[in-house]
């Protein structure tokens, strides 16, 4: 089928997320037809570098042999059962797995099938957990502003991005906010900028502690809010904070785990121990839609109970531990470990962070921020005094757009220039798509 009639189909009956779909269908969009490595290449045979690893989920390339094995395998076996009152292999191997791979306090894993149904999870368990303990006057979650933890309901309550969340400011729940330390956007230095936020932290437990079911954070990097990296210490001292006024601790590690950031998962960098975690994007490998909430035992043991206690955990999907994706994530896994995946991101940190130190030099490029493999470039109008681009103008939409001409598809989050290589790229590969990238910001914005 040719692109022309892929595309008229497309305007007919497909309605893309995250997507102006009017300049969509007047415009000429992308179509993917199949994907090698660290590129994908379009209907017409043209081929581009993956620059957001495929909106973060893709660390070992695409079309990976083992993975494509395990999934046939077990399509043999079985593709699908209930795990509501029941169980399968591929998911209890990979709960086993997950549990030695995660913070040790987190020792029982729930599945779902996204990053944001992870949150939901890990908002309803934390919910009910206070209400079992006997304190239901702990009904409220504190999270950070300008965060993203989903789309769902519970989710963009705990979610802190206007321009994503405000449309619904009707559906969601209350939720108490701290300002997330962004110290580039901050009058002062880093130290003041960090001090500042927990100070805020500090009161808000300080005065409602006790309303308080728990603290929502994305630990190190807060992702779709602009690849805003935290301040070194500041997560330790969220969980200190967290302990002293005896409030759980949920790290959505949706974006950030499974090597990202230099560590398997971004809470190990200060050795963060939270009641709830949530994964998704990679833990298939890139492959098929399963995410997981571990929890501790404490939290767990709260739901424990005869049926007329009424402490089921009433929440689950039809697809909640798909054999497939399942089987999926354990072959991914087995790749971390086999290839050294984190010790290849470890390896070329510093040689990306020599890359991007050009990038940093462009005239209208604000800062680069970096954790591991996890980049954000902010674009400015004016460097010296920081003044952005007016929204209008769309500045990191056309940067992309270029960018994709040139042979590298990314995404902007506002005039932040995402760059999230795949985890398995060589140092060529790295080196072209920042060449591509530096290019790209040069060409639109300009001297």
């Amino acid at each position: 089928m040719t692109y022309e009639e892929l595309l008229e189909k497309n305007r007919r009956y497909l309605w893309n997320p995250f997507t102006q779909m009017k300049e969509y269908c007047e415009g000429e969009p992308l179509i993917i037809e199949r994907a090698e490595g660290v590129k994908l290449i379009d209907v017409n045979g043209k081929e581009y570098y993956d620059g957001n690893s495929s909106v973060w989920v893709n660390p070992h390339g695409h079309n990976r042999a083992e993975i494509n094995q395990a999934i046939i395998e077990q399509l043999d076996k079985i593709a699908h059962s209930t795990l509501l009152g029941s169980a399968n292999v591929p998911s209890i191997l990979l709960a086993e797995r997950l549990v030695g791979l995660t913070p040790e306090r987190l020792q029982k894993v729930f599945y779902s099938d996204s990053g944001a149904t992870a949150v939901e999870v890990a908002l309803k368990m934390a919910y009910l957990y206070w209400q079992h303990r006997g304190q239901p006057e702990r009904q409220r979650f504190l999270s950070m502003g300008n965060a993203y933890h989903g789309d769902t309901v519970g989710a963009v309550s705990v979610g802190g991005i206007d321009r994503f969340h405000a449309a619904f400011r009707q559906l969601i729940f209350p939720v108490e906010r701290v300002t997330y330390p962004y110290p580039y956007r901050f009058p002062g230095t880093e130290k003041e900028c960090m001090e500042s936020s927990l100070q805020e932290l500090k009161e808000k437990l300080k005065e409602m502690g006790k309303e308080i079911a728990a603290v929502v954070i994305e630990p190190m990097v807060q992702g779709a809010g602009g690849l805003i990296v935290m301040p070194n210490g500041f997560l330790k001292e969220v969980e200190r904070l967290c302990r002293q006024y005896g409030v759980l601790l949920i790290v959505d590690e949706v974006a950030t785990g499974f090597g990202r950031t230099g560590k398997m998962f971004a809470c190990e960098h200060e050795g963060v121990e939270p009641d709830l975690l949530c994964l998704g994007k990679k833990l298939t490998g890139g492959y098929l839609p399963v995410a997981a909430t571990m929890a501790s035992n404490e939290i767990y043991d709260a739901f424990w109970g005869d049926h007329a206690e009424g402490k089921t955990f009433f929440h689950g999907h039809s697809y909640t531990g798909n054999q497939l994706g399942c089987a999926a994530a354990l072959a991914s896994l087995e790749l971390y470990e086999k290839e050294n995946r984190v010790g290849h991101v470890q390896e070329l940190d510093e040689w990306l962070g020599s890359l991007l130190a050009e990038t940093a030099k462009l005239p209208h490029v604000g800062e680069v921020r970096r954790k591991g493999w996890m980049v954000g470039i902010e674009l400015v109008r004016d460097r010296e005094t920081k003044e952005r681009y007016p929204w209008e103008e769309a500045m990191g939409a056309r940067v992309c757009r270029h960018a994709r001409e040139l042979g590298m598809l990314t995404r902007p989050l506002g005039d932040v220039i995402t760059f999230l290589p795949l985890l398995v790229s060589t140092k060529e590969e790295l080196e072209a798509m920042v060449s591509i990238l530096n290019q790209a910001i040069s060409e639109v914005t300009g001297p």
